[in-house]
């Protein structure tokens, strides 16, 4: 049985606020560790309206405290913001505050625009192409100290962190393969390179001490819902967003609206028609089709679902069907 797992993108819906998404986030949590997930996962944003988890290893740590068993992960923090160091010891606590649970994706973009990534860093002077260079700095202070080691992560080191590189493109894949570590490839809004990056990653593998063979985990879009028609409509939430995020208008996530496709332009049509290509909406006999083709046409060893509907209730019954569904993938 291939594990699941959550992508929580902490929407802020409209007419709500970040203390309500986070309060849906702990709920969402708790509902899928009782489902069976294997982990639950969430992404550093900036200057997002519709998405609440800027501070991502705080709202880990809310997770974390609020369950018991499900790994908890950022997926991911988007290094060249910081230091490794300073995230060494953000997750070396909650490491420290949670063993064995805890994962740390890596990924080399802003998560913002350049404007709010110079406002994050004070300046731009920091090199994406470095991010290689600084994963291996972080890996070096989760290990075990060494002799004559003069900075050390406190705490951190010696935790052996798991750590995980991130993807949209080739080169995310690249990284993971020379360092052997687990790749995550951000197919549920990227999904163009995804095969390519799959086989460069496969093809390329080294084994290292945290991992001797390949391991790839792909996210998915999953709109779930009773019937085909329900799914449809809720679905709508998320290629409205899209659609406005796209266009440069970014805000929080809008209610279903009914016959959306009928009034896009065809550019946006051929822009969510490429986006969704990683998707399964519909009900469980549907989503159970889409899931199970793409596990097969990608051969990926685990499953990350994300789901941008924005009534909770319906969330939680979209993570539902497809833990309902699992067992027959």
């Amino acid at each position: 049985m291939i594990p699941l797992s959550v992508l929580d993108l902490a929407p802020i819906t409209q007419g709500s606020d970040a203390r309500q998404s986070f309060r849906n986030t702990l709920d969402l949590a708790q509902h899928t560790e009782r489902w069976g997930y294997r982990r639950y996962w969430l992404a550093e944003h900036h200057n997002m309206p519709g998405i609440a988890s800027a501070a991502t290893a705080v709202v880990l740590g809310y997770v974390a405290q609020g369950t018991s068993t499900i790994r908890v992960g950022a997926g991911g923090i988007m290094l060249p913001n910081h230091s490794p160091l300073v995230v060494a010891e953000q997750f070396g606590t909650l490491a420290s505050l949670y063993p064995q649970r805890i994962d740390l994706g890596l990924g080399r973009a802003p998560g913002t625009d350049q404007l709010t990534a110079r406002a994050l860093r004070r300046t731009l002077n920091s090199n994406p192409d470095e991010f290689p260079q600084d994963v291996m700095e972080l890996l070096t202070y989760f290990q075990d100290a060494q002799p004559g080691q003069r900075i050390h992560a406190v705490p951190g080191v010696g935790l052996h962190v798991p750590i995980w590189i991130l993807g949209s493109s080739l080169f995310g894949a690249q990284v993971a393969a020379a360092l052997g570590l687990p790749f995550a490839f951000a197919s549920h809004f990227a999904p163009a390179q995804m095969h390519h990056a799959l086989q460069i990653y496969r093809a390329n593998f080294r084994p290292s001490s945290q991992l001797d063979k390949p391991y790839a985990m792909l996210a998915f879009n999953v709109f779930a819902a009773d019937t085909d028609a329900q799914a449809r409509l809720l679905a709508t939430s998320m290629q409205q967003a899209f659609v406005n995020l796209r266009s440069g208008r970014p805000g929080q996530l809008p209610p279903p609206l009914a016959n959306y496709a009928e009034h896009l332009s065809p550019q946006d049509q051929a822009i969510l028609d490429d986006v969704l290509s990683c998707s399964a909406i519909g009900s469980a006999d549907t989503v159970r089709q889409e899931l199970k083709s793409f596990i097969t046409r990608t051969a990926a060893d685990e499953v990350i679902v994300t789901s941008g509907i924005f009534d909770h209730a319906a969330r939680l019954r979209s993570y539902e069907i497809v833990a309902q569904v699992r067992d027959t993938l």
